[in-house]
């Protein structure tokens, strides 16, 4: 299998992190993240979560700055959209969007799988398409109650160090979500153990995103 890499150590990397909720980037790609920066890359986040208020903002605020402490530089953008209905949010998440295309030019972005079985996460899909549209967008995965998982085709290996990180990260940070029967340690370990093996990963772990259009020189 052909390796293809985004930076190596020493290397400038800009990311443009979106989620619909607190949890959502941790979730879909915290320990690509957590490895980009064990590896030395000099990367610059731009973190954005839509839905952040009350207590969950707070734990949003946490989270992000605790997986982003050791990057180059970092921005913790927090939106206050209502939970569940971004369906029907969607002149005022369009305006948002534009705006944030007027403030940064990612070499990558990282947003929710058009497939996701929450109305929220399809949104933010389709409208990160529709803004970024000359930009290398990679669609990260999230477990769930609703059983939506595909078949994605990028993997990034990670390391089961990184990877136990990421789960006590979650964990720690997100108290609101332990009543979900899917939040713990053995859905993100395991989800990442299986998607390891797709891609032979060296240490067995992975996240996994589906990458629906490439451009290789």
């Amino acid at each position: 299998m052909r390796l293809l890499g985004l930076a190596g150590s020493g290397e400038p990397l800009s990311v443009l992190c979106l989620g619909a909720h607190a949890d959502d980037i941790e979730i879909g790609a915290g320990a690509t993240i957590l490895g980009w920066i064990k590896r030395g890359v000099r990367l610059e986040v731009h973190w954005a979560v839509l839905s952040a208020s009350g207590r969950r903002r707070e734990e949003a605020h946490a989270s992000a700055k605790e997986f982003l402490a050791d990057t180059a530089r970092a921005t913790i953008d927090l939106a206050a959209f209502r939970d569940g209905f971004f369906p029907y949010q969607g002149a005022e998440l369009k305006t948002w969007f534009e705006a944030l295309k007027q403030r940064v030019s990612p070499h990558l972005v990282l947003s929710h799988w058009r497939g996701d079985a929450h109305q929220d996460h399809r949104e933010v899909s389709q409208l990160t398409w529709n803004t970024f549209r000359d930009h290398l967008i990679l669609e990260y995965e999230i477990p769930k109650w609703d059983g939506d998982l595909y078949q994605p085709n990028v993997y990034i290996p990670a390391s089961r160090a990184l990877m136990e990180r990421k789960s006590e990260l979650l964990q720690h940070h997100f108290g609101t979500q332990h009543c979900k029967d899917w939040f713990d340690v053995r859905t993100f370990m395991g989800l990442a153990r299986l998607r390891g093996a797709e891609c032979r990963a060296p240490e067995g772990f992975a996240e996994a995103f589906h990458g629906r259009k490439l451009v290789v020189q």
